[in-house]
């Protein structure tokens, strides 16, 4: 592992500390007029999402961790998770759905799927900010039921549901944002 210095310190970056894997955040260098200098640190654990705040001397030394991404295709789900294949090496595997996360919901077979690896472990995924998904049920719009904004639940082809305008209908394909889950516009 690689030692960094806390004067090294960027947004993003992430390292091993002793109880846990940690991505920073937000730093901030303070010199005070009496004392030694330190630098405050906002930290994001990378396997419970929980969010710490911790102070370094200035100068402290931290192992940084090496993240490395890999393209993966989604194949299929089964039983205990998703069913991927590496786009390098072609070996399949079986990703439980607790490290999928989120994007469980927008991917769709054949799909690629940028996985962050610690070593062995997936410690998050990197997917596109937006997706297009076809819709696979959705209750007919009524004729003459136009009310300006109105919403009506849709299930895509993943399982997802989420609130399209009236318009849509079954076979339409809608582009989803996949931070927030929501309705973009029509594919």
């Amino acid at each position: 592992m690689a030692t960094i210095s806390t004067s090294d310190f960027k947004n993003g970056m992430t390292m091993e500390l002793s109880d846990g894997l940690f991505q920073l955040q937000d730093f901030q260098h303070v010199k005070p007029g009496k004392g030694g200098a330190f630098v405050r640190t906002t930290l994001k654990n990378v396997r419970t999402g929980a969010v710490v705040d911790r102070t370094f001397r200035a100068g402290e030394k931290v192992e940084s961790a090496f993240i490395e991404k890999r393209e993966q295709q989604y194949l299929y789900r089964d039983g205990t998770g998703y069913a991927v294949m590496d786009n390098e090496t072609f070996e399949q595997r079986t990703v439980p759905a607790e490290a999928m996360g989120e994007a469980g919901n927008f991917i769709t077979e054949g799909q690629s799927i940028v996985f962050l690896m610690y070593g062995d472990e997936i410690i998050g995924t990197d997917i596109p900010a937006s997706v297009e998904l076809a819709v696979a049920e959705t209750e007919p719009g009524i004729q003459g039921d136009r009310v300006s904004g109105a919403r009506k639940p849709a299930t895509l082809e993943t399982g997802l549901v989420i609130q399209v305008p009236l318009f849509v209908e079954v076979g339409d394909r809608v582009k989803v944002d996949t931070r927030t889950a929501e309705y973009q516009t029509r594919a």
